[in-house]
C-alpha cells in the first residue's frame, strides 16, 4: 500500500509538470501572439481612431490603424514592408505617429522629430512621411519645416499627439492589451474590433490570417531579430548620435566612394649619358738595363758570448730555502 501511494504521488507530480510545460509552450509560442478582441471601450477607441489625423497612401479597402513613434524599430518594420504587404492584399494601412513625452526631465524626442510630427498632423503629407521614413533618424534634420519648439500652435499639436497615444494606450490596457509599440487595430470580417501589441514579428502572421490577406508571406530568415523589445533611440538636444535605423531605411546623404588618383602615364626623362672615351693606347714600358747579378751576400756569423771574468763562479745554493731560486 505504501509503495502504491508513492508511485501515485510521483505520477501526479510528473503529470502536473507535463501539463504546466505544455501550457507554457502553448502560451509562449502561440497564445501570446494572438490578437485580442476588444470587449470594453469599443466606442471610445473607435472615436479616437476616426478623429485622428492619420496618414494613408490611398483611400479604400479595409482600414487598419498603426500607432507608434518614429524611432521604434518594430514600428519602422511594420509601417514599411509589412504595410506594403497588407496594401497588396486590399488593406488600407492608416499610420498615426506621435512624439514621445519627456521622462524625468530627459527629452525622448528630438526637435526635428517634433517639427515633423507637427507638420504631418497639420498637412497629412504622405510624401513627407515617405521621405522621413526613408531617412535615418540620426540624419533627419527636418530641413524646410517650421520648428515646433518656438511655435505655440505647433507645440500644441505635438502635445495633442502625446495625449492621443496615452488615451489610446489606457483604453486598450483596460481591455487586456499591453502597451507595446506599435499598437495595431482593425475590424475582422465579422465586425469585431481587435488589437495587437505588435512589437514581435511572430504576431504579424495572425493579423494577415484574420484579415484574409491572400499575399504570400515570406518566411522569417534564420537569425533575424524578433523585435520582442523594440529598439528605441533616445536622444537629447544637441549633436546627432548614431541610431538604429531599422529595416527599410537608407543612409542620407549617399556619398560616392572616393577613388584613388590615377598614376601618370608619362615616363620620367632620363639624364643624358656621358660620352664614352676611346681607350688610351698602351705606351711601351722603358726599363733600365738589369744590373749584373753579383754573388749572394754572406750570412753574418752570430756573435760569440763574451767569456766570464777569470776567478768568478756562478752562485751556489747554501741552504734548502735558496734552492727555489737557483
Amino acid at each position: 500500500m505504501r509503495r502504491f501511494l508513492i508511485w501515485t504521488l510521483l505520477a501526479t507530480i510528473v503529470g502536473l509538470a507535463l501539463a504546466a510545460g505544455g501550457f507554457w509552450a502553448y502560451w509562449s509560442m502561440y497564445a501570446r501572439f494572438q490578437p485580442v478582441t476588444i470587449t470594453r471601450n469599443q466606442a471610445e477607441i473607435q472615436q479616437l481612431l476616426d478623429a485622428s489625423p492619420y496618414l494613408s497612401a490611398e483611400r479604400g479597402g479595409v482600414p487598419i490603424w498603426i500607432v507608434g513613434y518614429r524611432d521604434s524599430a518594430a514600428t519602422q518594420a511594420f509601417a514599411g514592408p509589412e504595410a506594403e504587404r497588407l496594401r497588396a492584399g486590399g488593406i488600407e494601412p492608416r499610420i498615426l505617429l506621435f512624439a514621445r513625452p519627456d521622462r524625468d526631465g530627459i527629452a525622448q524626442s528630438t526637435a526635428a522629430e517634433r517639427a515633423t510630427v507637427a507638420e504631418l498632423w497639420l498637412s497629412r503629407d504622405w510624401a513627407l512621411y515617405e521621405r522621413w521614413m526613408a531617412t535615418s533618424p540620426a540624419n533627419w534634420t527636418a530641413a524646410g519645416l517650421p520648428a515646433a519648439d518656438g511655435s505655440p500652435v505647433r507645440m500644441a499639436v505635438v502635445e495633442r499627439s502625446r495625449e492621443l497615444s496615452a488615451e489610446l494606450a489606457a483604453l486598450l490596457r483596460d481591455a487586456g492589451v499591453p502597451t507595446r509599440w506599435p499598437l495595431v487595430l482593425w475590424r475582422d470580417p465579422q465586425g469585431f474590433l481587435k488589437a495587437c501589441a505588435c512589437s514581435d514579428r511572430r504576431a504579424w502572421p495572425f493579423i494577415e490570417d484574420d484579415l484574409g490577406v491572400a499575399a504570400r508571406r515570406e518566411p522569417i530568415p534564420q537569425g533575424a531579430p524578433l523585435l520582442e523589445t523594440p529598439t528605441t533611440v533616445e536622444e537629447l538636444e544637441g549633436p546627432t548620435a548614431a541610431a538604429d535605423t531599422g529595416p527599410g531605411t537608407r543612409p542620407y546623404p549617399n556619398l560616392e566612394e572616393i577613388l584613388p588618383a590615377p598614376e601618370p602615364r608619362y615616363e620620367t626623362p632620363l639624364e643624358p649619358a656621358a660620352p664614352r672615351r676611346p681607350p688610351a693606347a698602351p705606351t711601351p714600358a722603358t726599363s733600365a738595363p738589369a744590373e749584373a747579378a753579383g754573388p749572394p751576400a754572406a750570412r753574418p756569423a752570430p756573435a760569440e758570448k763574451a767569456p766570464s771574468p777569470a776567478g768568478r763562479r756562478p752562485p751556489q745554493a747554501e741552504r734548502q730555502d735558496e734552492t727555489t731560486f737557483f
